[in-house]
């Protein structure tokens, strides 16, 4: 299913990628875990996360200084020597993320909770504050660092970089992974 920097997925396969899964990028001790509400149809067809063309995850971590250049997602696999990884909160690809019932979302955040206590990340990121709201139960939370943890990793919200949410340009995406890029680099 991976394929190169170069494919671009044709209709057909963008539909056969739908309730596809896709494996996390994930070891013990990461940095930052970062997790996505779920993979998108792009993603599920290259096997990539943040696959979509006008997906912000790319630039905006090059933005904030996580990376030292603009990654490809088929290059995904050079953040793990970066500290860095990728999961998701909801495993199954769909064409947008509203597609997800409440009780797939939960049932993702229990799962996620299971996946931190076990790689052991020093935080993990949420990108999403909708989904994670939903999966933790947690109605009021904002984006930045929360109060609760997962063990002994932190958890932050952040906003979810698909080109589809218009309440953040490129440049506030990036400006919130930087305080976070920070918040790391400083404890």
């Amino acid at each position: 299913m991976a394929h190169s920097a170069a494919y671009r997925p044709t209709p057909a396969d963008l539909a056969a990628a739908k309730d596809r899964t896709i494996p996390d990028l994930v070891a013990p001790d990461l940095r930052v875990l970062f997790c996505g509400i779920n993979p998108g149809l792009w993603s599920g067809a290259t096997g990539h996360h943040f696959a979509r063309p006008g997906n912000r995850f790319w630039p905006a971590l090059f933005r904030s200084g996580f990376t030292p250049r603009v990654f490809r997602p088929d290059e995904q696999k050079e953040l793990l020597a970066l500290g860095l990884g990728i999961t998701n909160v909801a495993a199954r690809t769909t064409a947008k993320a509203d597609e997800l019932t409440a009780a797939e979302l939960r049932d993702g955040g229990r799962a996620l909770a299971e996946r931190v206590r076990h790689y052991r990340p020093r935080v993990l990121a949420v990108l999403g504050l909708g989904a994670y709201r939903t999966a933790f139960g947690r109605p009021r939370t904002t984006v930045g660092r929360q109060a609760e943890t997962l063990g002994a990793t932190e958890i932050w919200v952040l906003p979810n970089p698909s080109g589809l949410n218009a309440h953040y340009t490129l440049d506030a995406l990036a400006a919130e992974f930087r305080v976070l890029r920070e918040a790391t680099e400083s404890d």
